[in-house]
């Protein structure tokens, strides 16, 4: 199940810059996070869905590399997010 847009909005009014801040680093870890937590809800429940589970796995790659372009770009905005989502850095 997809973000809705009101959680969407409330995430990068949190994390972006502005309300039309989408593309930034630290709003698609956010967003990311987000749904690899709906995700891994679903795969705890439905423990033979092996596409989920790919999925999931590629979400969770796809936001290690945003942490480590984050982390190597600003330092601080990374853990503020990091310790915000409380997700291991």
């Amino acid at each position: 199940m997809p973000l809705t847009t009101e959680e969407k909005e409330s995430i990068v009014s949190k994390f972006g810059e502005n309300k039309m801040d989408t593309g930034s680093a630290a709003v698609q870890i956010a967003l990311l996070t987000s749904r690899i937590r709906q995700l891994t809800d679903h795969t705890t429940k439905h423990k033979k869905d092996n596409h989920s589970r790919r999925g999931l796995v590629l979400l969770v790659g796809q936001r290690k590399r945003l942490m480590k372009y984050l982390r190597k770009t600003d330092l601080e905005k990374y853990e503020n997010v990091v310790n915000e989502l409380k997700i291991r850095g």
